[in-house]
């Protein structure tokens, strides 16, 4: 039987951060920074630039994400944390224009970025990944969280456009479908105050 575990992302978890992300697709390139930093600020940084960004993000602390584990085995990511520290949202016209919190409201939460290793897709580890994200969130303080996952329609698609998360996996875990972002993309949310 396999047993999957998470574990917030703290410096002495580095190495399976890293393992984590560099499973197939894009996650080792961006080292999940892509919703910290502006797209100017993105443009001028390098892989190498990035990797140590995040390293210093996860040392300084909290822990801006979680690792699941199977069988021991880093195999995925979730970014989850304040929108206040996610400078791309606020600077995301569409996320900007549908959303009704306030980004400098530190007690609405984000969650930005799934990477599951390839050997590891197709298993629920998005939804390991997400649920213990939100009791996370919970424990962190967060009032509501936000999401802005693709709706796939039960289409395949490349696993490179799902970093966002799939609608089906957001639903599945409780959040609303709030608004419509764009065709194929909505913003969800999961109100923890309730």
């Amino acid at each position: 039987m396999t047993t999957i575990t998470t574990e917030a992302a703290t410096i002495a978890r580095w190495d399976d951060v890293q393992h984590a992300l560099t499973g197939g697709g894009d996650g080792a390139s961006c080292q999940c920074l892509w919703p910290v930093l502006t797209n100017k600020d993105w443009q001028q940084t390098t892989t190498p630039e990035r990797t140590e960004m995040f390293r210093e993000e996860i040392d300084a602390g909290p822990p801006p994400g979680l690792v699941a584990y199977v069988d021991g085995e880093a195999a995925g990511w979730i970014r989850i944390g304040p929108r206040t520290r996610q400078a791309r949202l606020p600077r995301t016209r569409m996320i900007a224009a549908a959303s009704t919190e306030p980004f400098d409201d530190e007690s609405v939460w984000a969650v930005t970025c799934f990477v599951v290793r390839r050997e590891h897709r197709g298993t629920g580890l998005n939804a390991e990944l997400l649920q213990a994200a939100v009791d996370y969130a919970r424990a962190s303080g967060a009032r509501l969280i936000e999401g802005y996952p693709v709706d796939t329609r039960g289409e395949k698609q490349r696993s490179n456009d799902l970093f966002h998360g799939t609608l089906g996996t957001f639903l599945a875990a409780g959040f609303e479908e709030r608004v419509p972002l764009k065709p194929g993309r909505a913003l969800v949310a999961l109100d923890l105050s309730a």
